[in-house]
């Protein structure tokens, strides 16, 4: 009986790679194929969109019928306009003002509620159920809290404190904007509790314990371990707060309307006002440009730390 060798038996070899350049073009041109749905709705509603916009943004428009060329003077018109002045200033203090006080809150629950065995889901549920409110509803529920006729404002006049007496959180142009940013930090703060918890739970355990064993504080716990481990948790929740900030419209719509004379007033709102009261949507296109300026410029900086190989 011939004996069968085992070279005889082996499969033959398979040419990895195999059908040269075809092949990788039939590859490039299935996953476009798969793509083009989602480049097709991506161009559709932003791209369009957005080229559209910067084009009006060099026009004189209403909004309706056709646009007049007018080059560079809604941007000329912009760098002398005191509403516009106003408004970016708001929007930077809020900015600033998020970036702070709601990130902190948020980085101090986390923390707490990492400690905690018992509950801890519950606690979870009960932070985030502000940011699944709709935000018409929130507004609603404290604006009725904060009137000076039947909420906090009216409890403080009945204290007969002289400076207290008829309060208007809302309608005083000192408390307004800092009264819209309360409530949008209600809102806000809880979700940021859960982001932030998630990512502590990611961190390993053995270092607090050697932490522990080496006589750490809790404080340096959360400023040499856990601070460090969620950095890129932080880094992305800021910019992405700096993004959000400029684009803010709803809160203080809802509740101000960018009123009293123009002490809540931000982009978004007076962009919307000149586009649909005083019918200068041209004019209020080159904000929008200015408002997507500002986003980029944040991403590009993001961006380039991590390319100079900043750990965000």
């Amino acid at each position: 009986m011939a004996v069968i060798q085992a070279s005889q038996l082996s499969p033959p070899p398979t040419v990895v790679g195999g059908g040269g350049r075809g092949t990788d073009l039939r590859r490039l041109a299935a996953g476009y194929a798969f793509l083009a749905p989602l480049l097709v709705v991506t161009g559709v509603v932003i791209a369009i969109p957005a080229g559209l916009s910067i084009w009006y943004s060099f026009t004189d428009w209403t909004g309706l019928g056709p646009a007049k060329f007018v080059g560079l003077d809604n941007y000329r018109r912009l760098l002398g306009d005191p509403d516009f002045h106003n408004a970016v200033w708001h929007n930077f203090v809020w900015t600033v003002y998020f970036l702070t006080v709601p990130i902190v809150m948020g980085l101090f629950g986390a923390f707490l509620l990492s400690r905690i065995r018992r509950f801890q889901i519950f606690f979870r549920v009960v932070y985030f159920i502000p940011y699944v409110v709709a935000t018409v509803v929130s507004g609603a529920i404290w604006q009725s809290l904060l009137s000076p006729d039947s909420g906090v404002g009216r409890g403080l006049a009945n204290l007969g404190i002289p400076f207290l007496d008829g309060v208007n959180f809302f309608g005083d142009q000192r408390l307004a904007l800092g009264s819209v940013a309360l409530v949008n930090t209600w809102q806000w703060w809880g979700f940021l509790v859960v982001i932030f918890l998630a990512s502590m739970q990611s961190v390993d355990p053995s270092l607090y314990e050697a932490a522990r064993l080496d006589g750490a504080s809790v404080v340096r716990e959360f400023w040499h371990i856990t601070l460090p481990a969620i950095r890129p948790t932080v880094m992305f929740l800021s910019l992405m707060t700096v993004i959000w900030s400029f684009l803010i419209f709803d809160y203080i719509y809802i509740l101000t309307q960018g009123g009293p004379a123009g002490s809540t007033d931000v982009l978004g709102t007076l962009m919307y006002r000149e586009a649909f009261a005083n019918q200068q949507a041209g004019y209020a296109a080159s904000m929008g440009v200015v408002m997507a300026m500002v986003s980029v410029v944040a991403v590009s900086g993001f961006l380039y730390l991590r390319r100079k190989g900043w750990d965000i």
